[in-house]
This record gives structure tokens, C-alpha cells and sequence, in this order.
């Protein structure tokens, strides 16, 4: 095990034949085209992740196996390294197993399994017991799965059983800064215990999680010599080197480091990976968007065309009697910036029409936020119809903010099937919005600068009925994703009485974001997999 390829691959949650394909594809690469002697996968590589309760199905298992030996099969002239759940009497396993030669060498299992945010694995698996070494004529190798490197035991027990070098094959998802901090661990686990490590992970976007790839290659002193690029399928190059003393502890990378990504651009390139990948492996023939010439629907368009191609995105603009000129005309040259179809659909037929059937029953109540939904639906039925009429997906242009605190309309502009910036912050879809016009005006300046407002009613802004971002915004993040109270918020400096109300929205608009389209998710406490709170609840903060 000398020179040693990492495939970086972007696989499908229960294709398991595509997947096999895929690995096959990759073994010969790394064998007959790279002179690789080693070939590493990355964690359930065969059934993709998570599986969730496909792994409580029995024939997947039967699938599983079938593959299982495909590769083994395929493993003649190199030595395989992969993930896949394997099945042990009435137990199961979140196993890396190396194949050779037409052989299974040794099989590892994964020994810690995480059950926190959007992990669920002791639901299915059992934890391994014994540590996975392979003794090669370069080196003793020692295996080990994702979480496993999490905890500094692992670790230690292969280099106090004379490890050389540490594998670890991973699907380890994407939140702002997971590069940073793997990057820490890497270093600390490798020079603490003068090992070098190769961490092989997922890229691909599967549901609401985002796999950013990102592996890594680190000697013995803690010193990278190998960061692939985040976000892209690949394959890439190790060679192990041996010291003085007969250690393989340094390792020589054949391949350009890929240079670190700034914020905006990770949380951008994120975004597009997984709504090009939710589109795709769904089996969607392109987007549809409503576009209303705000900064909410001009970001998503401009994500739909990164990730779709504009020839596969199609838009409506559907103004109604608040719309104004200005929103009609960003919206047109927004189409127009990225070359993308659209059709403009007056929305004042559908609502009168709606309006003059409901009179009879409203009788004399005065005009209020049931008017502003009724138009939000009927673009709601617009987007819905041309979705089933094209087999294009609607994608809801939604983002956190908005979502926490109930800013939007069931069955209206929460109508779709993928939700982009659900778990994106208003105040950032600004900074993405800068980052993607960065070289050239996309999307148009008036749409970031103006006030944000939904026309519902005449001059409406969001202010109106929410405190301004840059207040909201902070004190959603303290309260969703750190989890601090309304007084440890208040004590941090906020107003009371906004923190409050704050707090009030978000409790009681949990039934409208359980009915929400899922979405990427790009922080690590998102609506939905993260934060699990009970609909009907009359518990309070105090």
C-alpha cells in the first residue's frame, strides 16, 4: 500500500447499482490509468448517506451483498477500501472493508455512532468492537469511520498499535466553517499521536444535507500535504513515503492543494451542489421560480441557474395591483442578466375572482392579511401548474428569517418542492448576493439596495411588521442555533420587548415550517433534521 488514491465521489442514497457502477468505474481508473496500488471510498459508499430505514428493509440487504461482491470481484491488481452496512447475524454494522485481489482482507466497524443533529445512526447500527489494522509490506494501516476520529481514543489505540497511517472514510455534511474545524482535528489527532491520517469524505447533496468533500491528507507531524476542492467529484493521488527509521509517517501528494474558499463562496457553492443534486437525482426536468423583482427570488434564480443552466430554469413574474413598476422591471432584467425563460402572469383576474366568490362570506370584516395571502396563493397555483405541465420543480425562494418567524403564506410562496435558502439568514442572502455579482451586475442594484417588501398592500416593507434585520437576524441566531434564552439574549444587549416577540413568533409558527419544502442546509441547528420541537406546545419561555 504505497500509492493510494482518494475518490471523492458524489453518490445517490439507495442506488446501489449506479453506486457500484461508480465505484467500478473509479477502481479501474485508479488501477489501470493512475498505477494506484490502493483505492479508498468514503463512509456506506455503496448505498449512499444516510440511508435512514432503507437499512430496515430486508431485500436492501440483499442488494447490499450482491454489490458487496461485484467489488470484490473487481479488486484483482488493488486493494479496495470502502464503506457499505454489513449484516452480522441480527445485528448490522457501519462497516470499511478492504477487498484484494479478489478477497475480503478484514472488515472494520465503525466503533462510535453519533446520534446528535442530523445523525440517527444508533436507530440502526451496532458499535464495533475491535480496531481495524492492516499490516502491508509499507506499513501497518490502521481503519476507522467518520465519528471514530472524534474522539482521541481511537486515535491513540492505533498509534500504541504501531499504526503508520490512519484511514478514515467519512460522510461528514457541510455547515459554515466544517472545513475550519476538521482541519484543527486532523492536525491535533496526527501530531499528538504522530500519525499521518487520510480522510476521505462524501461530496453531493442528498436531501437537505450538502456533503463538501474537502478531504485531506496530513503527516505524522500535524503538516497538510493534500487538501482537495470542496464541493467537486474527484480523485486525487497519495504516495506514502517512508522515513529513516522504516515509519511511513510523511506522505507526498501528487495533486495541487486547492486553495481555501472564502465564506460567502463555500456557503454559495453549497447552495448550488444541493439544488443541482436535489433536481437531478429527484429526477426534475429543470426550476421554476417565481420572480417578483426582490433580492429573495433574485438569489435563488441566480443559484438555479449555476446549478441547472439557464436553458432548464423558467420564471414567472406575476404581478398584482401593489406590484410596482420597479419590481416588474428588476425582475425582467434579472431574466434577462442570466438568459432565462419568463413569462409575465397578471395576478388581478385570479384575485378579484377570488375575492368577488369569498364576499358572501366576509360580508363586512375589513381588509386584512387574508387578502395578502389570497394573492400569494393564486402564485402559489400559477408556479404549481406550470411545475406539473413542464416537470420542472418549483423552487420556494423563502429564507430563514422569514421562516422562523412565519413571514410567509402556506400554500402560497411556500408552495414548491425545494426550499434554497431555508436555512440562509436574510442578512446573508444579502452578503450572497453581493458575492455573486462580485464580477459582473447579475443581479441588478436596485434589488439589493431597496427596502425588502413583499406588495402585498401598498407600501408595505417588511419593517413594518418585523424588526429590521440587523436586529432579527442576531437575535434568531442566539435563540435557534445556540440556543440561549430570551434573558441570556437580552443580557447580550437586545431589547426586551423585541426579544420576546421574537421568541413568540418563532414558537408559534412551528406548524407552518413542519409543512415547509425541505431545503440546504447550511448552518448547524437548520429547521427540520436539527431542531425538533413539538407543534402543539403550551410551554413558554419566562
Amino acid at each position: 500500500m504505497k500509492r493510494i488514491a482518494i475518490a471523492q465521489v458524489d453518490l445517490c442514497v439507495g442506488d446501489i447499482k449506479g453506486n457500484t457502477e461508480l465505484t467500478l468505474q473509479y477502481i479501474a481508473k485508479a488501477r489501470d490509468t493512475a498505477a494506484a496500488d490502493t483505492i479508498i471510498f468514503p463512509e456506506l459508499a455503496l448505498t449512499g448517506y444516510p440511508p435512514e430505514d432503507l437499512l430496515l428493509r430486508p431485500d436492501f440487504h440483499v442488494q447490499v451483498e450482491q454489490a458487496v461482491q461485484r467489488v470484490i470481484h473487481a479488486s484483482n491488481g488493488i486493494n479496495v477500501i470502502s464503506g457499505y452496512p454489513a449484516k452480522k447475524g441480527t445485528r448490522l454494522y457501519n462497516a470499511c472493508s478492504l477487498f484484494r485481489d479478489g478477497e475480503l482482507i478484514t472488515t472494520y466497524h465503525k466503533r462510535n455512532l453519533p446520534n446528535y443533529g442530523v445523525f440517527d445512526e444508533k436507530r440502526y447500527f451496532t458499535e464495533g468492537e475491535e480496531p481495524g489494522l492492516i499490516e502491508t509490506a509499507e506499513a501497518r494501516v490502521a481503519l476507522s469511520i467518520c465519528e471514530d476520529l472524534w474522539t482521541e481514543a481511537r486515535a491513540g489505540e492505533a498509534a500504541a498499535a504501531g499504526a503508520d497511517l490512519l484511514i478514515n472514510i467519512n460522510a461528514s455534511p457541510y455547515h459554515t466553517d466544517k472545513a475550519n474545524v476538521r482541519e484543527k482535528l486532523l492536525k491535533r489527532r496526527s501530531a499528538h499521536h504522530n500519525i499521518a491520517i487520510i480522510y476521505v469524505n462524501l461530496v453531493g447533496g442528498q436531501d437537505e444535507l450538502v456533503f463538501d468533500g474537502g478531504s485531506m491528507a496530513v503527516d505524522s507531524r500535524g503538516e497538510f500535504v493534500f487538501k482537495a476542492p470542496q464541493f467537486e467529484q474527484g480523485m486525487y493521488l497519495v504516495e506514502l513515503v517512508k522515513d529513516g527509521d522504516g515509519k511511513c509517517a510523511r506522505l507526498n501528494f501528487e495533486s495541487p492543494q486547492a486553495p481555501p474558499l472564502a465564506f460567502e463562496e463555500s456557503v454559495y457553492k453549497a447552495l448550488v451542489l444541493g439544488v443541482r443534486d436535489y433536481v437531478l437525482k429527484n429526477g426534475f426536468k429543470g426550476a421554476v421560480i417565481g420572480l417578483s423583482g426582490g433580492i429573495d427570488s433574485a438569489l435563488t434564480l441566480a443559484l438555479a441557474v449555476d446549478a441547472l443552466g439557464s436553458e432548464n430554469v423558467e420564471a414567472l413574474i406575476m404581478p398584482s395591483r401593489y406590484t410596482s413598476d420597479m419590481s416588474i422591471e428588476d425582475a425582467e432584467t434579472m431574466a434577462k442578466n442570466l438568459g432565462v425563460s419568463h413569462h409575465g402572469i397578471n395576478i388581478e383576474q385570479p384575485f378579484s375572482a377570488f375575492t368577488e366568490i369569498l364576499s358572501p362570506v366576509f360580508k363586512d370584516l375589513p381588509v386584512d392579511v387574508t387578502e395578502e395571502n389570497i394573492q400569494a396563493r393564486c402564485r402559489g397555483i400559477l408556479l404549481m401548474a406550470v411545475s406539473n405541465k413542464t416537470g420542472k420543480l418549483v423552487l420556494t425562494t423563502g429564507n430563514k428569517s422569514e421562516m422562523a418567524v412565519g413571514y410567509a403564506t402556506l400554500y402560497g410562496d411556500m408552495a414548491g418542492g425545494f426550499a434554497p435558502l431555508k436555512d440562509v439568514p436574510k442578512t446573508l442572502v444579502y452578503k450572497l448576493s453581493r458575492w455573486r455579482n462580485r464580477n459582473e451586475e447579475i443581479i441588478p442594484r436596485r434589488i439589493i439596495e431597496r427596502p425588502p417588501t413583499a406588495e402585498l398592500r401598498f407600501d408595505q416593507k417588511d419593517e413594518d411588521s418585523l424588526p429590521g434585520y440587523a436586529v432579527l437576524d442576531p437575535i434568531l441566531e442566539k435563540y435557534i442555533e445556540l440556543d440561549l434564552s430570551p434573558a441570556e439574549i437580552i443580557n447580550a444587549g437586545y431589547d426586551r420587548e423585541t426579544v420576546y416577540e421574537v421568541v413568540k413568533l418563532v414558537d408559534k409558527n412551528e406548524y407552518k415550517r413542519r409543512q415547509a419544502a425541505p431545503g440546504v442546509r447550511i448552518t448547524e441547528r437548520a429547521f427540520g433534521r436539527d431542531r425538533r420541537y413539538p407543534i402543539t406546545s403550551r410551554y413558554q419561555e419566562v
